[in-house]
C-alpha cells in the first residue's frame, strides 16, 4: 500500500506563488511515478505534472509549462509542486497520485494511477 498526504494549498492573488508538498509512504515500487492532478468545479480531473522518481524525468501539461516545477526530495520521500505566476484558471483542488511507471505519453491519464491523496485546495484571485 501507498499513502499520500498533500499540504501547502491556500489562497493567493494572480501572479503569486505557492508550493505544494506530497509526503509519500509505502512500498517504493508502487510510487516510482508521482503525479499532480487538479480538478476545478464542473471539470474533469487533469494531469498537471509528473516525475519519475528513480531518474528524475519530469512531465508537464502545456498549460503550466514554464510556470510550475515538480521536484523531489528522496530523503524525505516528498514530491513538490512549485507554482509560480499563478492565474485564476489554476484554481482547483490539487491531488497527488502515484503509480509504478510514468509511461511517457500516458503520464497524465488519471485512471492509470493507483494511489491518491486527499487533495489540497488552491484558489487564485484576480
Amino acid at each position: 500500500q501507498v499513502q499520500l498526504v498533500e499540504s501547502g494549498g491556500g489562497s493567493v492573488q494572480a501572479g503569486g506563488s505557492l508550493r505544494l508538498s506530497c509526503a509519500a509512504s509505502g512500498y517504493a515500487y508502487f510510487r516510482d511515478c508521482m503525479g499532480w492532478f487538479r480538478q476545478a468545479p464542473g471539470k474533469e480531473r487533469e494531469g498537471v505534472a509528473a516525475i519519475y522518481t528513480p531518474g528524475g524525468v519530469t512531465y508537464y501539461a502545456d498549460s503550466v509549462k514554464g510556470r510550475f516545477t515538480i521536484s523531489q526530495d528522496n530523503a524525505k520521500n516528498t514530491v513538490y509542486l512549485q507554482m509560480n505566476s499563478l492565474k485564476p484558471e489554476d484554481t482547483a483542488m490539487y491531488y497527488c497520485a502515484a503509480r509504478g511507471q510514468c509511461g511517457g505519453g500516458s503520464w497524465g491519464l488519471r485512471q492509470l494511477y493507483s494511489y491518491w491523496g486527499q487533495g489540497t485546495q488552491v484558489t487564485v484571485s484576480s
